[in-house]
């Protein structure tokens, strides 16, 4: 089994390919790659899309690589391979990104991206740092990871979703901020599950696992 982890120049990709590597080691036949290649990424079995900084600009990267971008849509939309977004990988699942400037996302799951607005003005944004998990979906990918687990988040924007059912996790930031969204073969993380230590961990080896 294949997975491919897309690079478009959306941000260092050490951290996440060695979190990959180190999960699918325990794994039999699992092999993982970082690859800007259009027909790696057809090949693959599994597709991560991961992403930092504005929305706009990571959208403008990913769909300037037009043969890289058909073969993402093609594994994902057509071929229903499953998929991770993780941070603004994430974000660009959304209908609409509402960043600097209102930029199309791939509706793949109906919601836009709108800053975070705190209750309390004192809250500082980015949200940056280590948060607490609050579990409502079940998903094979969240397979033992529980309310209360930690996780490592580094954003000004959030997925607001139309579909409460679309939202698998959130946490507490003077407000409910999504933490983790899903459906079909689709499912993404707005934290970094390869700097979220154990429960980052088990996530990927989750999405490893998983076969929709």
């Amino acid at each position: 089994m294949l997975t491919a982890l897309i690079d478009y120049d959306s941000g260092n990709l050490h951290s996440a390919q060695k979190a990959f590597e180190r999960m699918a080691a325990d794994l039999p036949d699992e092999t993982v790659v970082v690859t800007s290649d259009a027909d790696v990424v057809r090949k693959a079995d599994r597709i991560v899309l991961p992403g930092d900084g504005a929305f706009p600009a990571c959208k403008a990267a990913l769909t300037d690589r037009r043969g890289l971008f058909d073969a993402l849509l093609e594994s994902v939309e057509r071929d229903a391979k499953p998929f991770l977004g993780i941070c603004v990988g994430m974000q660009m699942m959304a209908t609409t990104g509402h960043e600097y400037e209102r930029t199309d996302g791939l509706n793949w799951v109906a919601g836009d991206i709108r800053r975070i607005i705190p209750s309390d003005p004192a809250m500082k944004v980015p949200h940056m740092g280590w948060n607490d998990l609050i579990v409502t979906g079940t998903h094979p990918v969240l397979d033992g990871i529980t309310t209360g687990d930690h996780a490592y988040f580094v954003h000004s924007y959030q997925m607001v979703v139309a579909d409460t059912a679309d939202r698998l996790a959130h946490c507490e930031y003077g407000g409910d901020v999504t933490a983790i969204v899903g459906t079909g073969t689709m499912i993404g993380t707005q934290f970094h599950p390869e700097k979220s230590q154990s429960a980052g961990l088990r996530l990927i080896s989750n999405f490893l696992k998983w076969r929709p």
